[in-house]
């Protein structure tokens, strides 16, 4: 007896989220089969579908992201930008899109880089091209990575050194540094207040 599975169990199976099998669904890709009493579900055959080579792939996008840290580096950004497409030409990639952000590293809240992770959670993107790891993230890279790869995502990194200034990495030092010194600093207010209460009252 064929197996039947719901769309969450269906999506776990293929590796990607329900809301990207949603969206096959309405793109016509993918037909879900309906119980007697209206419930839908997929097959074996239908997991066999989606895991053949090439079952995706037309429809996913090649996003360019490029990132500096500050304004003052719009300079930096434009030569990113070049380095990136001279890249991508030699590699033979069409873009789809080019995305282009001013934001620390350290700041996983920054607009377009969200945007961009929500692209890749819907199944909407097939490659993402950076000059260097940090370009993404200064840290958790290979988490973002993991996430990206269950939605079908994978990262093409250029490892273009240059165009990862050693200053944006002493800066991001220098917040960390900083972060853990404001930590610290209310952890004693908290120990000197915490003493005084203590103290109080004993007497």
């Amino acid at each position: 007896m064929a197996s039947m599975y719901r769309i969450s169990e269906f999506a776990k199976r293929v590796g990607r989220s329900a809301s990207t099998v949603r969206r096959w669904e309405r793109e016509g890709r993918l037909t879900a089969k309906r119980t007697a009493t209206g419930q839908r579900y997929f097959t074996d055959g239908d997991v066999r579908q989606v895991l053949q080579p090439g079952f995706d792939e037309a429809s996913r996008k090649t996003v360019v992201y490029c990132r500096v840290s500050s304004p003052g580096q719009r300079d930096d950004l434009a030569s990113q930008v070049g380095a990136m497409e001279e890249f991508c030409r030699g590699r033979g990639l069409a873009v789809d899109e080019w995305v282009k952000e001013i934001g620390g590293g350290m700041d996983l809240k920054r607009k377009k880089f969200l945007a961009l992770m929500d692209q890749i959670e819907r199944g909407e993107v097939g490659t993402v091209v950076i000059a260097h790891k940090d370009r993404l993230a200064r840290f958790g890279f290979e988490y973002l990575e993991h996430v990206s790869a269950k939605n079908g995502c994978t990262f093409l990194v250029a490892n273009q050194e240059s165009l990862s200034p050693q200053e944006e990495m002493v800066q991001d030092l220098l917040a960390i540094v900083h972060t853990f010194s404001c930590r610290l600093y209310g952890l004693r207010r908290y120990e000197k207040t915490l003493k005084d209460e203590l103290s109080g009252g004993g007497r």
